[in-house]
């Protein structure tokens, strides 16, 4: 139902809704509320945060690899890590595998509050490389806004995982939830800035001859677009899915920590 209500309003494609389904089903049957519950508050939120003054953010979507409709590839980078990570807790089961799923829910969730809110700002993004301005929509840009939604999407992920926790079957204390809250704020914040230094560093870019545009899918103004910096593979869904990783480990780090 909820994969039937994104295709019909357009958040996800016929693609991207098989694999939704597919992937929520199988979390469903192998965790608990607080596994399937993250990925659905995920879902839903990034999905509302996609409508909002779509207009507005139109001409900086119009380079990126993937727009406002997620596709089976898209889904499997936000979710397919942790459906994996969900599956091992099954077979051998360990708290480390849910720190790691706060944190690559955390990464993957504030990398898009970050995209979908920081496309909102009113300032010209920055280079997280080197700190020049850079042209919205630029892999690696980085605004105060952004950074902040970023931070506040690692904490939802960190607040819904903890509240999920909290009910379901592990009975986590209220102590814990707000720590889980702190870390996956600060994993999800790192997770993304992660995203943006690989996005502006090794992911790979296309220019358009047609309009002038660096973009990063490999066709625009209905030609095909040539390559001019990072490594081939290294398309955006790598890039989201090598971040969230990252995010999880970061999270599993802080975790460990003594109190």
């Amino acid at each position: 139902m909820i994969a039937g209500a994104a295709y019909w309003k357009k958040s996800l494609s016929v693609t991207g809704g098989i694999a939704a389904i597919l992937l929520g089903t199988t979390m469903y049957a192998c965790g608990s509320l607080a596994w399937f519950g993250t990925l659905i508050a995920f879902f839903i939120s990034s999905s509302l945060l996609s409508k909002l003054k779509h207009q507005r953010k139109a001409a900086a979507e119009s380079g990126y690899a993937k727009g406002g409709r997620r596709d089976a590839g898209q889904v499997a980078a936000n979710g397919g890590l942790g459906l994996l990570l969900c599956i091992g807790n099954v077979i051998w089961p360990d708290p480390a595998w849910w720190y790691i799923y706060i944190g690559v829910m955390a990464t993957v969730n504030a990398d898009t509050w970050a995209t979908e809110i920081g496309g909102l700002s009113k300032s010209i993004p920055r280079s997280i490389v080197n700190g020049k301005r850079v042209v919205a929509g630029t892999s690696g840009g980085i605004t105060r806004l952004g950074i902040v939604a970023s931070l506040l999407g690692g904490a939802f992920i960190g607040l819904i995982g903890g509240i999920f926790n909290h009910i379901g079957e592990t009975q986590a204390s209220f102590s814990s939830i707000i720590i889980i809250i702190s870390i996956g704020a600060i994993a999800g914040l790192s997770g993304s800035l992660v995203d943006s230094w690989l996005g502006a560093t090794l992911q790979v870019m296309f220019h358009c001859d047609v309009c002038g545009k660096t973009i990063e899918k490999q066709e625009h103004c209905s030609q095909k677009a040539r390559q001019i910096r990072g490594l081939r593979g290294m398309s955006n869904d790598v890039v989201n899915a090598s971040s969230s990783l990252i995010g999880g480990v970061i999270c599993f780090y802080l975790s460990t920590l003594p109190l």
